[in-house]
């Protein structure tokens, strides 16, 4: 048996696998605000769902910037913790190995993995609240790409230096537009600047990572069909001579449930 947990800045979602991969149950909560409320929760239910018994790992997926070897999460992207030592905080629970690991870059893996017959070198971008990146390499994680994401991307827009997040995000969109991009008509003009937004940012990964495709997640990534021919037509925009042909962009398969099928495949890899 392994564990998934993926942290995310609403919800946690706690899941078990059998060593085939599949599902055997699941179990999701909201996000406490105190650190110390999350570890106690996170203790209650590992228990329920383990019933006694011992995984041969457990992988916890968190969005932010991780120090992998000693079980440290140094900043969260949407939650108010910083520095917190989570496999030392676990450990009394917790007793198989625990791997760390962005949550962006489990979801990733995950989807890569679907593609593994067809590219190489996938990335994968989830554009919701934040914006969240992970480059898969012949099946691996590559660490190549920071954790931060979109945080640390900063580009000039409109005139000032801005973090790829602070425009291109899910988050951004509500502050613009006071509407989620399922609030969206299929013919609202957003579109057209999501796409835009997207493309700004995603051009230099291109050009810097030579990814053969790019699979596009996160609550803006699932309605991908709605501004998929404008993200080409601004991607050809700013495209440079030196990008010899532009890598596939897809919608991610499994949008809510890549992140934990992601720590099952980090678990089996170990």
């Amino acid at each position: 048996m392994y564990v998934s947990i993926d942290v995310g800045g609403s919800k946690v979602l706690v899941a078990t696998f059998d060593e085939h991969g599949k599902i055997i149950n699941t179990k999701k909560f909201k996000t406490p605000i105190m650190y110390p409320d999350f570890i106690h929760e996170v203790k209650k239910v590992y228990r329920e769902l383990t019933e006694g018994q011992e995984p041969s790992a457990c992988a916890i997926a968190l969005p932010g910037t991780i120090d992998r070897e000693n079980g440290i999460v140094l900043h969260f992207g949407n939650l108010p913790w910083e520095n917190v030592h989570i496999r030392d905080d676990l450990q009394d629970t917790i007793h198989c190995p625990m791997l760390l690991e962005n949550d962006a870059k489990l979801a990733g893996l995950a989807e890569a993995n679907e593609l593994k017959d067809l590219y190489k070198r996938v990335l994968y971008v989830t554009v919701s609240t934040g914006i969240g990146l992970g480059l898969t390499v012949d099946g691996k994680i590559d660490y190549s790409v920071s954790d931060a994401g979109g945080r640390a991307i900063m580009l000039e827009y409109r005139g000032k230096i801005l973090s790829w997040e602070e425009f291109g995000s899910g988050k951004a969109l509500k502050e613009r537009s006071g509407k989620l991009a399922s609030d969206l008509d299929d013919d609202s003009s957003e579109w057209y600047v999501i796409a835009r937004n997207i493309a700004i940012g995603l051009i230099n990964q291109i050009v810097s990572l030579s990814p053969d495709c790019v699979v596009i997640g996160g609550g803006v990534g699932t309605h991908l069909p709605k501004f998929h021919e404008r993200l080409h037509e601004e991607l050809e925009l700013y495209r440079s001579e030196m990008i010899t042909k532009m890598p596939q962009i897809v919608q991610a398969k499994h949008p809510e449930e890549a992140v934990i099928y992601g720590g099952y495949l980090l678990c089996t890899k170990q």
